[in-house]
């Protein structure tokens, strides 16, 4: 490899047993939702742990369809965090309610619990709690409070398959759920790829049928079943349903995909161990790290540097240098589509703004050699002490 070569954020781990699995749903004649989405659905609960799981067209979707079945509608608030990728709010929005944004804690950049209660307002149908850049939230701490109000908690897990919390003295994935509802992404940045996609986990089969119902068009009778039968049956529609379902090409290369699931985190671990090692010492670099409870898969791999060195100018540098990387996460609040009658704070957003302005997401991926990962943490040394 010669110095040139870019090294990318991240790239999906696929080979020849993806495009075979893709070629057997697309020879197979049934290419939509269908006989490979319900295995990848069995296969995908009995991976995390779940007693439900359904599949859908992305996270996105998900996350809709979970604020729906929660109960939440216009008028309505729903407490999340700014700092996350925009889908997270948006869907609070699709259902007409308002996101109310408490702040972060900056060791692992998600939702605080003890400001949680606080935001509380008789408008509040839920919580969206992020499990952000894989890293488990304090879900014990937000279950407590939530169960002490009656409020649903829904789990934005989009990083999060693979990684894993102590629960009672045990340790389990996420999705389990320990909240009401896990979200999850099959998006390339993603450890498990379908190319685009998302799965809804629950221990609720009253809010499972929910999903089902609602992910194609409110059918009362899916399309596979009609196809089986042997009478003829008419389908009717009693609630308002989207077309978010996730194709059988999608499934069957997700069923492959699952199954490197145990190597791509074990080997992320690995990687993310390397980082800690050549960058923890450092001044003016801070490497993120695992509460003792939580066990995150290292979706993204986040550094925060010091408040005095221009985020902007060591990401230019690094690419330079033939070192890709990205900002952590956005601000909600500090995008156009949120002026401030669209959401509401409960308190201060300063720790959100300050790992907004500081963190720097690393190369992170399952084929990343020892020999990048140096180029990456040379590159980093560099341009962090040339500021």
């Amino acid at each position: 490899m010669t110095v040139n070569t870019m090294i990318p954020v991240a790239r999906p781990w696929m080979d020849e047993r993806e495009a075979e699995a893709a070629r057997r749903a697309i020879l197979s004649g049934w290419v939509t939702q269908g006989p490979e989405v319900a295995a990848f659905e069995r296969e995908f609960a009995a991976a995390v742990g779940a007693p439900h799981a359904c599949a859908v067209s992305s996270c996105t979707t998900a996350l809709h369809l979970a604020l729906l079945a929660a109960g939440v509608g216009a008028g309505d608030e729903v407490i999340t965090v700014t700092h996350s990728f925009i889908a997270t709010a948006n869907a609070i929005r699709y259902c007409g309610a308002t996101p109310v944004f408490v702040d972060i804690q900056l060791e692992t950049f998600n939702i605080d619990p003890a400001l949680v209660e606080a935001a509380i307002s008789a408008r509040t149908k839920a919580i969206l709690a992020v499990h952000q850049l894989g890293m488990p939230c304090d879900l014990a701490s937000l279950i407590e409070v939530a169960g002490r109000r009656g409020i649903p908690v829904v789990e934005d897990a989009a990083c999060a398959i693979g990684s894993e919390i102590s629960w009672q003295g045990a340790w389990e994935r996420i999705g389990a759920p320990r909240g009401d509802i896990a979200c999850f992404s099959f998006h390339p940045r993603k450890l498990v790829s379908t190319g685009d996609g998302g799965m809804l986990t629950t221990s609720d089969p009253a809010l499972d049928r929910k999903f089902r119902l609602r992910r194609q068009h409110g059918m009362s009778v899916p399309d596979s079943v009609r196809h089986a039968s042997n009478q003829v049956i008419f389908e009717d529609y009693p609630v308002l349903g989207y077309n978010y379902r996730m194709t059988d090409i999608q499934a069957a290369i997700g069923r492959e995909q699952l199954k490197r699931l145990p190597a791509i985190v074990a080997r992320r671990r690995e990687l993310a161990a390397r980082y800690q090692a050549g960058l923890e010492s450092l001044d003016g670099i801070i490497v993120p790290r695992e509460p003792a409870w939580a066990r995150s898969n290292w979706q993204s791999y986040a550094v925060r540097i010091g408040a005095w060195i221009d985020q902007r100018t060591v990401m230019q540098r690094m690419l330079d240098a033939g070192v890709s990387t990205r900002r952590g996460a956005t601000n909600v609040h500090r995008e156009a589509a949120y002026p401030p009658e669209a959401w509401r704070a409960a308190g201060t957003l300063a720790l959100s703004d300050e790992a907004l302005e500081t963190a720097i997401v690393l190369p992170l991926y399952h084929q990343l050699t020892e020999e990048d990962q140096d180029r990456v943490i040379d590159s980093l040394k560099s341009a962090v002490h040339s500021s």
